[in-house]
């Protein structure tokens, strides 16, 4: 189902100019872009994984991570092949850097429509990039809302002033992960990205032209992207930019891809990063990808008392009252949305 993409500019000489991501690749006749899924043909740019859906499971919406948007709801996460960044940790390199277009055909009403048949409360554009496929992506958010689901992209962030517009018409919900804390010799070697400067960029503008619920992440890979200084001047710029309400997540890498001979990221390493962020003023740090760990809790920033327990993925415990105010001394907690229950049953998954 290709389909001519909205996302660019034409050029002389046929060429394209695909404005879609932050590396605007200059596309000329029969060339493919770097992402492997937009292409030039007759002079117009096409999105070659319309409709063509990689993979999809439900999962609860803390994997995103999301964990203050509707706790505990099931989403439906998709994804394409293709991807603009080339991390070579990537867990999901056999999705994200899969240069062939192939997946299962469906339709954004039929994307839309799984996700009510499996009893999900929205859907995710994840495992790679989702806005080189946003055309696709937004079409299905549109189906979505219709159906009174929500959408959420998991995203590198390394976007235009055009994607985060597109966003703005049918997105309710974004993480921006960055990696190595946007440390730019980590980026370069380890990404392929010459510049983290975009991902700034686009929090802004997402901050200033959408109304869109926004978190933070942040993986920290082991001797070579979890330098503290830099996760300092990120923590200052979430801080300065977006209050000490946003949550920011520090997460474990695992060894992955072209990166199998690193560790995992200590515990100990993680709880530095904690720490630096919570230096900075930001009330709600988070540890992911380390089950069992009590900063993977929401804490009163009053009181300090627990107000939602976690362990990994799942809820065991929820002290907030029907507005979401602490039952210990009544703070307001930024949490979006009530708890949802029920996404442990049914599972569904495929993959191509």
């Amino acid at each position: 189902m290709t389909k001519e993409a909205i996302l660019y500019e034409k050029m002389p000489n046929d060429k394209t100019l695909c404005t879609a991501c932050a590396r605007y690749c200059e596309i000329g006749k029969d060339q493919i872009g770097l992402c492997g899924i937009r292409g030039n043909k007759d002079g117009k740019l096409e999105l070659f994984v319309y409709g063509k859906v990689i993979a999809g499971h439900v999962d609860p919406i803390e994997k995103k991570p999301v964990i203050h948007y509707n706790p505990g709801s099931r989403i439906f996460s998709i994804a394409t092949t293709g991807c603009n960044w080339l991390c070579k940790y990537c867990q999901n390199s056999d999705i994200s850097q899969r240069r062939k277009v192939e997946g299962e055909d469906m339709t954004p009403e039929e994307v839309a429509n799984t996700a009510i048949e499996y009893g999900a409360q929205g859907i995710a554009y994840t495992y790679n990039q989702p806005s080189i496929f946003i055309e696709f992506a937004r079409d299905c958010g549109l189906a979505a809302r219709k159906k009174g689901l929500i959408n959420i992209f998991v995203s590198n962030g390394y976007d235009t002033p055009e994607t985060v517009k597109m966003m703005g018409e049918f997105l309710d919900c974004i993480t921006v992960d960055f990696k190595g804390s946007a440390e730019p010799e980590f980026t370069r070697k380890f990404i392929g990205v010459p510049d983290p400067q975009p991902i700034f960029d686009t929090l802004l503008e997402l901050r200033d032209k959408t109304n869109i619920h926004v978190e933070i992440t942040d993986l920290i890979v082991p001797r070579v992207g979890d330098n503290l200084e830099y996760a300092a001047k990120l923590s200052k710029f979430v801080y300065d930019e977006f209050g000490p309400e946003m949550p920011i997540h520090f997460l474990r890498f695992h060894p992955d891809y072209k990166m199998m001979d690193y560790e995992s990221t200590p515990v100990k390493t993680l709880e530095k990063h904690y720490q630096v962020a919570k230096n900075a003023g930001l009330e709600y740090v988070y540890l992911g990808n380390v089950p069992g760990h009590p900063w993977e809790h929401t804490y009163c920033s009053q009181c300090n008392n627990i107000v939602i327990k976690r362990y990994g993925f799942d809820i065991q415990g929820w002290n907030m009252d029907e507005n979401n105010r602490c039952k210990f001394c009544g703070n307001k907690i930024p949490i979006t949305g009530k708890l949802q229950k029920g996404y442990q049953q049914n599972r569904f998954q495929f993959v191509c």
